[in-house]
């Protein structure tokens, strides 16, 4: 069955075209252009009505945790998983952000494989919800960053890297993450402590680019931020000290920063209910975060959309909300807009999403006012097209 969109405000993933129509045929993107040149076989799809609404590419958050929910003691959430909880919070999770128009996931550390099998099982059609890119379990060093909650293996040594690179990729891993220093959620670490040697770094990097996978960098501190950056990491995640020379070093390499606003906000705006020593260390970063970010935009480092979903009051669904932090922080509209579609979509290497073009995915979400005009229009979706199909709200 094909769907013809018509006269809708269209933001393709890089710019906005007026009084714009889309054909969908199957689950790809037949036609995008002027409404008033419509191909013959838009008179014959199924009309969506699109005057007055804009519609978007299907969002793209690339720093999930499934398998947490965002409550407040992410410790005590860690100690009641089980393969079948995991699972059945992934589930859950995956509704949430479909329903938020987030059409594409990806896992930066969870239970086991868990993630990557939900992730198939969506692929086969036996579940419901974005597609899911997962990296199995983080990796970090004896008594590093996550090493307390169960969603990260402790190894160290370049041999023994490239070892659990080819373990997690065997287990479904469809990209790598490295925690690349401390961590907020990890008591008895520094946020900025330096983990990971250069040479380290460097083995599970060319060890994963060799098999065709992304790698991203857990990195609060500006030293493993540009050790990470140095061996070749494609993301920096949080990024909460990015130096000056950070900065140029991203840009020149092409690095993304994927900031996670969110994480930070949900710990420091609940500071009775987290753990104190969470608190503490976000406070910590929290205004170095800002600069970081500013920074980032300033300099032209590429940015990508990541929640960090899972973390305390950090609920999945959230990318919108991430937006409109981004926006808050210093970002045009646009530019936010783009972070969540085509420039997530370079991130993860996957050209038929975050865009609206003949051949792509056809993962759309139309909204009732203009995101453009009003960021927080983005918190409201009207409908949610998943692979050409109307999973939320109405399709007329």
């Amino acid at each position: 069955m094909n769907t013809y969109i018509s006269n809708v405000t269209l933001f393709d993933g890089r710019r906005v075209r007026p009084k714009a129509g889309v054909l969908v045929s199957g689950d790809r993107v037949e036609w995008a252009g002027s409404h008033a040149r419509a191909p013959r076989a838009a008179r014959a799809a199924v009309e969506i009505e699109g005057v007055g609404r804009t519609l978007t590419p299907g969002l793209i958050d690339c720093h999930v945790h499934l398998c947490f929910e965002g409550g407040p003691d992410f410790e005590g959430e860690a100690r009641t998983l089980t393969a079948t909880v995991a699972v059945l919070r992934i589930v859950r999770a995956l509704e949430r952000n479909l329903a938020a128009g987030v059409t594409t996931v990806r896992d930066l550390g969870g239970w086991g494989s868990a993630a990557c099998e939900v992730g198939l099982a969506v692929e086969r059609g036996e579940v419901r919800g974005p597609r899911v890119l997962a990296a199995g379990r983080a990796l970090t060093i004896t008594g590093g960053h996550g090493h307390n909650i169960g969603i990260a293996r402790q190894v160290d040594g370049p041999d023994a890297l490239r070892r659990a690179v080819r373990e997690e990729i065997r287990a479904g891993a469809t990209t790598i993450k490295l925690v690349a220093t401390g961590g907020v959620l990890t008591p008895g670490i520094t946020a900025d402590f330096t983990a990971y040697t250069a040479d380290e770094l460097e083995a599970a990097v060319s060890e994963a680019h060799s098999w065709g996978r992304t790698v991203a960098a857990h990195a609060i501190g500006s030293e493993g931020i540009l050790c990470a950056v140095l061996a070749g990491v494609d993301s920096i995640e949080h990024g909460s000290m990015i130096s000056p020379a950070g900065a140029r070093a991203m840009k020149e390499r092409g690095t993304f920063h994927v900031p996670t606003l969110s994480a930070i906000a949900g710990i420091v705006d609940h500071p009775d209910e987290v753990p104190a020593y969470a608190v503490d260390k976000a406070r910590a970063i929290a205004d170095l975060a800002r600069d970081a970010f500013r920074r980032s935009v300033r300099t032209g480092v590429r940015i990508a959309c990541g929640t960090d979903a899972g973390t305390p009051f950090n609920p999945h669904g959230n990318a919108p909300r991430e937006l409109v932090r981004m926006v808050e922080w210093g970002m045009t509209p646009l530019q936010a807009l783009r972070a969540a579609t085509s420039s997530a979509a370079d991130l993860l290497r996957a050209p038929e999403l975050g865009v609206v073009a003949p051949g792509a995915a056809a993962d759309l979400v139309l909204f009732e006012a203009d995101p453009v005009q009003d960021i927080e229009a983005l918190t409201r979706p009207a409908a949610v097209m998943r692979e050409g199909v109307v999973v939320v709200g109405a399709s007329s």
